[in-house]
């Protein structure tokens, strides 16, 4: 019996391995992918509560994040593009991967590799939320939440020897945080010069594979392997603060204008101001700022019941055209309630100013720049005393190796410089507060950050409390 058992076994192994390598032969030849079928999908109101409770990760940003804006209409937007966006990335992926696929022709006996069909479904990416960040730079920083679980149909073939070789990719989902930047904002249209993407997180990916007809990422570990490749490799090209920059407008064509040096600006006092409060008397600050330059403007202290003010307050301005740009001043009354009176102003031409040198301005305080306005009013309104230095750039701080997107100045030394190295060695450093991530307590309330350099303290907004 025992000698029977063996010789069925040994018969029955002899048969079996030809015929399962002729079933495999057969089933490798000659397998096709399946057809994309379009998901099934249900109202909220039919699910029950174990479900629902499956969807929680799944809610979209903006109910449950107040910075992320519902953005419906974009949506309908996507959705009526999406067969146009569909071809129009297809045949982008087409011409991107010939290239790449012909230089695998020939080698290990591989004929052709080609997309037998591609296609990326009928089901759009949907945007679960959108963030606008302010910036005071001159571009304008978006931050949607993109999810996309679609039904593409991307079937490649592999032509090796007699073989034909077909994988699909199936059951698609993907999600990813990007920040889209629209940079420099300029007066030609579409009103921005480039557009800076990168990635604020690692993308979530998922993905089936067919080949001979079964999911090859149902293989132990080779599931994880691909998923930590790809968000490797995507990683190393986009995550910021890797960029991916799109021009949109011929730099030829734009004038863009990059910060050329820094305006040291020393407000010392104003005299014979005007009386603007009931007493007799007036409480006034400066407002500075440069034309052309869209940054908020910089404010002296308050002097309260003071017509002859003391200031002596220094401010640096950034300098991009020195030939144009013009110092605008403006004097105000404080006032505790209502808007703050306007008590003169004046404006100083950069051009009047020697690089490096230090001058100082007595201005006649005016009700208006232009004198065609009211030339009637002779009203003596006061004088205020400005100090200005401009300080150019070095040229080799100018012209960087690298891209000019703020990452590549360097400035060295420790110590703080005396104004002499200053005013010779001017240098702009650029710092982006991105956000804060497992801050001690449990509930804050308007939390900013703050940055120091060199004994200067800059402040972030405020930023409103998010309850989830």
């Amino acid at each position: 019996m025992g000698l029977l058992s063996t010789l069925l076994g040994i018969i029955g192994f002899g048969i079996g391995i030809p015929f399962g390598l002729v079933v495999g032969f057969f089933l490798f030849i000659y397998s096709k992918p399946k057809p994309v079928k379009e998901p099934i999908t249900r109202p909220l109101y039919e699910l029950d509560s174990s479900a629902l409770l499956d969807l929680l990760p799944d809610i979209p940003l903006w109910v449950k994040c107040p910075d992320y804006e519902r953005v419906d209409w974009l949506n309908k937007f996507v959705t009526d593009m999406w067969p146009y966006l569909d071809k129009a990335v297809c045949a982008r992926i087409r011409s991107v991967t010939e290239p790449i696929f012909a230089e695998y022709i020939g080698k290990f006996q591989i004929e052709a590799i080609e997309f037998d069909n591609l296609s990326l479904g009928t089901i759009p990416p949907e945007i679960h939320g959108l963030k606008v960040s302010e910036s005071n730079e001159n571009e304008l920083v978006l931050e949607p939440a993109i999810r996309w679980a679609g039904n593409p149909n991307i079937v490649l073939v592999l032509k090796l020897l007699f073989f034909r070789i077909t994988v699909q990719l199936v059951d698609l989902q993907m999600f990813m945080a990007p920040r889209i930047t629209l940079k420099p904002l300029v007066p030609t249209l579409p009103c921005f010069a480039t557009v800076v993407v990168s990635l604020l997180d690692k993308p979530e990916v998922d993905f089936g594979m067919n080949l001979l007809g079964g999911d090859i990422m149902a293989i132990p570990g080779l599931y994880q392997f691909i998923q930590k490749t790809i968000k490797r490799q995507v990683a190393s090209l986009y995550l910021w603060p890797q960029t991916l920059e799109i021009p949109i407008l011929d730099p030829a064509t734009v004038a863009v204008r990059k910060p050329v040096g820094i305006l040291h600006v020393k407000v010392v006092r104003a005299q014979k101001l005007l009386k603007k409060d009931i007493l007799g008397t007036s409480d006034p600050y400066v407002k500075l700022n440069l034309t052309g330059d869209g940054l908020p403007e910089k404010k002296t202290t308050i002097k309260k019941r003071n017509l002859n003010p003391e200031w002596n307050e220094e401010f640096k301005l950034i300098v991009k055209d020195p030939q144009s740009q013009v110092l605008q001043l403006q004097v105000f009354d404080w006032d505790k309630v209502g808007t703050h009176d306007r008590l003169g102003m004046q404006f100083v031409p950069l051009k009047l100013l020697t690089p490096y040198e230090t001058k100082e301005f007595k201005l006649d305080l005016l009700k208006h720049t232009n004198v065609n306005i009211d030339p009637q009013d002779k009203k003596q309104r006061g004088k205020i005393v400005v100090e200005l230095t401009y300080a150019p750039f070095r040229e080799d701080s100018i012209k960087l190796d690298g891209p000019h997107d703020g990452y590549g100045r360097k400035e060295s030394g420790l110590d703080r410089p005396s104004d002499s190295e200053v005013f010779g060695g001017a240098g702009l450093l650029s710092v982006l507060v991105q956000g804060a991530e497992d801050v001690e307590g449990e509930r804050h309330s308007n939390p900013y950050a703050v940055v120091l350099f060199r004994g200067e303290k800059k402040k972030t907004k405020l930023t409103i409390q998010q309850l989830v």
